[in-house]
């Protein structure tokens, strides 16, 4: 297949693979499912829920969505860690179809209760966690090492675009066809990813040895025994965790310290978007990158980015900052991802995946919870500008033990040699 000469030369070699180009049709559309959903899940909440207890619903909905995948990635790890990636990944798309789709029947026949809702939300996110981890650990066995990052990269963007088109897209929906039907077609792209992947020929998973102890253990034990690997999700669990009162805070700053519409949150959120999405396509263009210092740059970078919220900026300067924020979150997801591919034993690599996914779906969540009364005892601006010093401080001390740990790497060992058992360094 020839690719267009403006295409950075980093994509080519990885949309020139028939088969990565089909994945990459499916994740997308069931990506714009899931940005349709963002906005469709709380709406049926609120349309379902007593007035009363509206806000309580919400959050049931929200939380059932998500959430159940820690559950999933726990308790059903001893029979799900040594699945093939794309046996995950088709369980998972096949689960989510189908339980999301009876939640528009069941609209349709009246008897959609807000129990039954969460219900079916909860055992629709069951098996996500394992099926994110599938999906990262089948492009790790479809993709060359030199050629993972700019493939996590195209996926990842994807998410970011429909952040942008999705919710754009379900609020029309919302409005004139109801919210039940925009579940409904959000489990059709569940459908369509898991034929797509049914019907593709993937590369066979590596063999895994008849007796592998370690295969035994779960995947948070396997991440205990690479301390690297362990750091890094460290790093990113306080990363998202210090995200979370963002979410809540900026609505308020909005509406309360600024006085603006509405229209003005929607600017910060789609240039955010934007940003990520044209950051994360930028990085994954470069062949080389050196994975840990950028990702811990981009901890720094973020929370720099929040402080100007706190001094009572200009809107002008808070938008194109938050703007700036997105560029430089955007390599982010594909970064860490990256960097776990490299360093885990590929027969483990779905395992701790899954217990990488299972353990950040508690971190934005929890953050979001403690951003309500953080907001309510500092005040919106005040919060966003703690959130990124904090954030500032997390990035500092990765820095030290990093170079730490990179000092010890190169020093010499008690028997005056360099140390050969310590995972390398990216």
């Amino acid at each position: 297949m020839t690719l267009p000469r403006l295409l950075p030369a980093a994509y080519r070699p990885v949309l020139a693979d028939r088969v990565f180009r089909r994945l990459i049709a499916g994740f997308a559309v069931s990506y714009l499912g899931d940005g349709m959903s963002f906005v469709a899940v709380a709406w049926l909440a609120m349309e379902l829920a007593p007035p009363a207890g509206a806000g309580l619903w919400i959050g049931g909905a929200v939380a059932a969505y998500t959430l159940p995948g820690v559950v999933g990635a726990l308790a059903l790890g001893r029979w799900l860690r040594r699945v093939p990636a794309r046996r995950l990944l088709l369980a998972d798309n096949v689960v989510r179809g189908v339980v999301l789709g009876v939640v528009p029947l069941a609209w349709w026949a009246g008897v959609l209760t807000p129990p039954l809702y969460v219900v079916l939300l909860a055992l629709s996110s069951l098996l996500h966690a394992w099926g994110n981890a599938g999906k990262y650990t089948l492009l790790a066995e479809l993709l060359p090492a030199e050629q993972r990052l700019a493939g996590n990269t195209l996926v990842s963007s994807l998410s970011f675009a429909a952040t942008i088109a999705g919710p754009a897209l379900a609020g029309v929906l919302v409005t004139y066809a109801g919210s039940a039907l925009v579940i409904g077609l959000d489990a059709l792209t569940y459908v369509f990813l898991a034929v797509l992947v049914a019907r593709t020929r993937l590369p066979q998973a590596p063999p895994v040895a008849p007796v592998d102890g370690a295969a035994a253990r779960g995947g948070l034990a396997l991440l205990r025994s690479h301390p690297q690997l362990l750091g890094l999700l460290a790093l990113t669990w306080f990363f998202n965790l210090l995200y979370g009162p963002v979410e809540v805070a900026l609505p308020l700053h909005v509406t309360r310290d600024l006085g603006a519409p509405g229209t003005l949150l929607g600017l910060y959120w789609m240039l955010f978007g934007i940003g990520a999405l044209a950051g994360g396509l930028a990085a994954g263009a470069l062949r080389r990158l050196p994975l840990w210092p950028v990702t811990v740059a981009i901890v720094v970078a973020w929370g720099v980015l929040l402080l100007p919220f706190g001094s009572g900026a200009p809107v002008a300067v808070t938008v194109a900052c938050f703007t700036l924020g997105g560029v430089v979150y955007g390599p982010f997801v594909a970064l860490s991802v990256t960097l776990m591919q490299t360093a885990a034993p590929p027969r483990h690599l779905a395992a701790m995946l899954a217990a990488r996914s299972a353990v950040l779906l508690t971190a934005s969540p929890l953050g979001t919870a403690l951003g309500g009364p953080l907001t309510a005892a500092l005040g919106a601006r005040a919060t966003l500008a703690a959130s990124g010093l904090v954030t500032v401080a997390l990035g500092a001390v990765a820095a030290v033990l990093l170079l730490a740990r990179r000092a010890g790497l190169t020093g010499p060992s008690r028997n005056g040699e360099a140390s050969a058992t310590a995972p390398p360094l990216p």
